[in-house]
């Protein structure tokens, strides 16, 4: 998962990108970069890191012009330590094309044997990005051979990239000396969205990940991108939309409205804050119909993004919503010096109990999902310890089950508490007294209900169906493999899977 901007303007757009992509740091921690273009040259720095360390002053003045594009990087294929990896993307032919992207392209090994004996492209990295900017630039070459480069041309091509990749991708392209180009899978699964008009009114245009990146910056949030869709906008800014897929439907990565978006961004026309509360709602339902609500004296969340169905499930049950935990977000890296051992991050570093508020409570904790268990294990010994005299959890998610495939950095099946084991199973695991799980259609139904529209969810990880159809027991062996290929730098460099803004590294 990561966050990606692209911005039109009539003003230098360094500052700019660098804003939005502050504000889309919780889709990704790993890497940055950002590229600008002026007139027909294109200007690069990206690196290992947070955004504010990547980009100093002189690495800012380093890129200049009024068109550029950026993207914050939470890697989910190839190498995740590698800074060759890090986004964006360029290749020089044809015209010279810039690109950043969000999601998992599923077919990539089959897509980089093609475009090595039939396209006659190579291929230097792991990564799925560098595959989908040779197909893009292979596909742009053949639409527009002998032929103006115009948006006819453009979006030619871009239906030609829709035939030959699987899996999600929201795209930010930068084409040199022409302008900016973003679409979006079939499925609509990895989310972007269109902004226009600076503060100044200028007649700004921006393609971002999240309206938030697009409303914090001053834009105005127009539309959704919609699947399968094509936007081009020239230099001019002016924008030319076309549909390049056919029977494209939206289905929205449902892990997005769970806990990967921030709460204040609308997505695919549903407000990511209001799908918590509605999963809160529907979680009280299932607690009341497992245990007797009398028997809890306090809801408190594991922050961060569980507070709106914390607060929702409360309020159901009337019980007093109450923050238990303080989140340190300061923990940085932990530096082995040598002839040390190798010390595994604690919960502990990152979350402090409030003894006031557990003490001689029986206390009910509420997470947005339990992935790997070995976190909500930890933070249930906290409680007890806290003085908790008895400690129940429930989760907004349902039971994650299944390895995800389109852009989820998530554990293989043997790392997920829940594949293959029973709710008591894992409420034994965790330590708690009791274990209460969403219901998945009662999730998709109250989410489903915010947007009409919305033909379905991607929610593989929690039913196992692959809206792509093409994902087989030989992806997971792939992703099993990768997993045990990847140098294990996690600890060192204080990053956990799926750890971006709950209550800490791995869940």
């Amino acid at each position: 998962m990561c966050g990606i901007v692209g911005v039109i303007a009539r003003s230098p757009v360094n500052q700019l990108i660098y804003d939005a992509l502050l504000l889309l740091q919780h889709r990704g921690q790993d890497a940055a970069g950002i590229v600008t273009m002026q007139g027909t040259r294109c200007f690069m720095h990206k690196a290992r890191g947070m955004v504010r360390d990547v980009f100093r002053t002189r690495n800012m003045r380093a890129l200049p012009g009024l068109v550029g594009l950026g993207q914050v990087r939470y890697p989910t294929a190839g190498n995740a330590y590698s800074e060759e990896e890090a986004q964006p993307f360029y290749v020089n032919a044809p015209f010279g094309i810039v690109l950043v992207h969000n999601g998992n392209l599923t077919n990539a090994p089959a897509l980089k044997a093609e475009l090595f004996d039939i396209d006659r492209r190579h291929i230097n990295t792991e990564s799925d990005t560098e595959v989908l900017i040779n197909v893009l630039a292979h596909e742009l070459e053949m639409a527009a051979r002998d032929l103006p480069l115009t948006p006819d041309e453009i979006f030619k091509a871009v239906a030609a990239v829709h035939r030959r990749l699987k899996g999600s991708y929201a795209v930010v392209a930068l084409i040199a000396g022409y302008g900016l180009l973003g679409f979006r899978d079939p499925h609509g699964i990895r989310p972007l969205a269109l902004g226009e008009g600076g503060s100044d009114g200028l007649g700004d245009v921006m393609l971002a990940s999240e309206s938030v990146a697009i409303e914090g910056t001053g834009h105005r949030f127009v539309r959704d991108v919609a699947p399968g869709e094509a936007v081009f906008i020239d230099l001019q800014g002016r924008v030319h939309a076309r549909q390049c897929a056919p029977d494209a439907q939206l289905h929205p990565c449902m892990f997005e409205y769970v806990y990967l978006a921030r709460p204040d961004s609308v997505i695919d026309g549903i407000s990511v804050y209001q799908a918590r509360l509605n999963m809160g709602e529907t979680l009280a339902q299932r607690l009341i119909s497992t245990m007797p609500p009398q028997e809890i004296d306090v809801v408190i969340p594991i922050p961060e993004s569980s507070r709106p169905s914390a607060m929702q499930l409360a309020q159901k049950i009337g019980k007093p919503y109450r923050e238990g935990f303080v989140k340190n977000r300061y923990v940085g890296r932990t530096f082995i010096m040598p002839g040390q051992a190798v010390r595994k991050k604690s919960v502990r570093q990152k979350l402090n109990a409030i003894g006031v508020e557990f003490r001689g409570r029986n206390v009910l904790l509420v997470d947005d999902s339990i992935v790997r268990g070995t976190t909500s294990k930890e933070i249930v010994q906290m409680a007890r310890e806290a003085g908790a005299r008895r400690v129940y959890m429930a989760s907004a998610a349902p039971p994650v089950r299944y390895p995800n495939v389109y852009g989820i950095d998530m554990p293989t099946q043997e790392e997920l508490i829940a594949h293959g084991r029973s709710v008591e199973e894992i409420r034994a695991y965790i330590g708690a007294d009791a274990l209460i799980y969403q219901d998945v259609d009662a999730m998709k139904r109250v989410v489903g209900a915010l947007n009409p529209r919305i033909a379905g969810f991607e929610a593989s990880c929690f039913d196992g169906q692959y809206i792509t159809g093409d994902v087989s027991a030989a992806d997971f062996a792939a992703i099993e493999q990768q997993r045990r290929t990847q140098p294990d730098e996690d600890e060192e460099a204080g990053r956990g899977r799926l750890a971006l803004q709950g209550g800490g590294d791995g869940r």
